[in-house]
């Protein structure tokens, strides 16, 4: 047994596979930048509907694959595919409507497909060498080291990727070198797909250093050999997986958990520019703000480890509960300034919940169909965000629809903004209310201990 986890090699491969697949450079600016490639809005939203939909209908089956076929080789497919959406990002043509809408779609599935391939692979590749040459009790130190990592990465992504962005900055911090240059946003505007291109070939060598691990069954138990024996594996897996999760109820209740707090706070993040602007924050500053929430992640996790191995989870749900009801309640007052202060704390419970998501459903899933769990849980987070998402539209179609409401101009939209924020505390209630009664039926959460040393007859 190893003394510690990060002396095994595929721990420390999936740290740095994390670290390197989710640290975008073009993250800072990823609307301006399709936009000044010349897309419009309603082609970016579409794009943004095509990259939802590819994940949700790949990260099932990926996941299957990954059982069936090997957790390494899906992987390495991963860093293939992200490799090949940076390079069509770094590369594509400008003036060409049409032809840029084509590549950009293209590069939006090709984006999909990667976060559904790397989806659930990843960890399970990991958590299996834990188990094989080290302690699985390890795992929440892991997930803690990888978390902070992962946003130090993303830190510096971010920072990197909005000051590359801009022409007059890049202009002086060349003057100061000493080199007679004038670059322009034609130019600068491929300097972060360029460096996150970078960043996909590192995930590649990453994913080719890492070791597959044989399954508890034996790996002749692999249909692996004929192309088609593979895809009736993966789906055989597959309708295994979603049928213990279904009569497994600590499984399906903490997806479901995971599931309350991520699509609610996930749409918010995602409206969050508008938000910003609403508090009176100057746009320089959004970039920082991404940093500073990323800067978070640095001591979330070893909180969330805490409040794990020593409080039981109706604590820890109780306790994420009552912080987002606050933070989305924060958010209706639109305080100059001082409302960031309700986002910050969502951001909290964003790293908190994945934390705890992660951390209580590998202990209690069989390494042969970790991944397609994984999977599952990432399927059932993307569905949701794209359901409130329709919601949401829906919504402020009906505020427009309203007698006496001004939609027209900057203000009116701003107006009907504001309304259908103060919506999102209600429906998080809603949310609750439904799944407290579900998990009652379910389980009894009040006899779920955090002792790690439960067995799964006790769940």
């Amino acid at each position: 047994m190893t003394s510690s986890p990060f002396a095994i090699r595929n721990v420390r491969l999936f740290i740095a596979f994390r670290v390197f697949f989710n640290a975008r450079f073009y993250y800072p600016v990823f609307t301006i930048l399709f936009l000044d490639y010349g897309l419009t809005l309603d082609q970016f939203a579409l794009l943004n509907a095509a990259w939802a939909a590819s994940i949700v209908l790949l990260e099932v089956p990926s996941g299957a694959l990954a059982d069936a076929i090997g957790r390494r080789n899906l992987l390495v497919s991963a860093a293939g595919l992200m490799v090949a959406e940076m390079m069509l990002l770094s590369f594509a043509p400008r003036g060409h409507a049409n032809a840029l809408f084509i590549i950009f779609m293209v590069n939006r599935v090709l984006s999909g497909a990667a976060e559904a391939a790397a989806s659930g692979a990843d960890e399970a590749l990991a958590y299996d060498a834990l188990v094989r040459e080290g302690n699985a009790g390890d795992w929440g130190r892991v997930l803690e080291r990888q978390m902070i990592f992962r946003s130090a990465g993303a830190i510096c992504a971010m920072t990197v990727g909005a000051a590359v962005y801009d022409p007059a900055l890049m202009n002086r911090a060349a003057g100061w070198m000493g080199m007679d240059v004038s670059l322009t946003q034609d130019m600068t505007l491929r300097f972060p797909p360029l460096l996150t291109l970078l960043g996909s070939l590192a995930v590649l060598v990453t994913t080719l250093r890492m070791e597959e691990i044989p399954q508890a069954s034996g790996d002749a138990g692999r249909e692996s050999a004929d192309g088609g024996s593979s895809i009736l594996q993966a789906f055989r897996i597959t309708l295994k997986a979603g049928g213990w999760i279904l009569k497994t109820p600590m499984a399906l209740v903490i997806i479901l958990a995971g599931l309350m707090y991520d699509h609610v706070i996930r749409m918010l993040i995602t409206l969050g520019s508008q938000y910003y602007r609403m508090i009176q924050l100057p746009e320089a500053t959004f970039g920082l703000i991404g940093s500073g929430a990323a800067v978070m992640g640095l001591f979330i996790p070893r909180l969330a480890r805490q409040m794990a191995e020593n409080r039981s989870q109706l604590f820890n749900f109780n306790l994420l509960a009552g912080l987002t009801f606050l933070g989305l309640a924060g958010l209706t007052f639109f305080m100059p300034y001082y409302g960031l202060i309700p986002m910050l704390i969502l951001f909290s419970v964003m790293l908190m919940a994945d934390f705890f998501v992660s951390h209580y459903l590998n202990r209690i899933t069989d390494s042969r169909q970790r991944a397609t769990v994984l999977s599952f849980k990432g399927l059932s987070f993307n569905l949701a965000y794209g359901v409130i998402g329709i919601l949401y539209s829906l919504l402020l179609h009906h505020l427009r629809s309203q007698p006496g409401v001004a939609a027209d101009g900057a203000t009116g939209e701003n107006a009907i903004f504001v309304q259908s924020i103060a919506y999102f505390p209600w429906y998080f209630l809603l949310m609750l209310l439904v799944f407290y009664i579900f998990a009652r039926w379910k389980i009894k959460f009040s006899d779920v201990s955090s002792d790690v040393s439960e067995d799964n007859r006790h769940l």
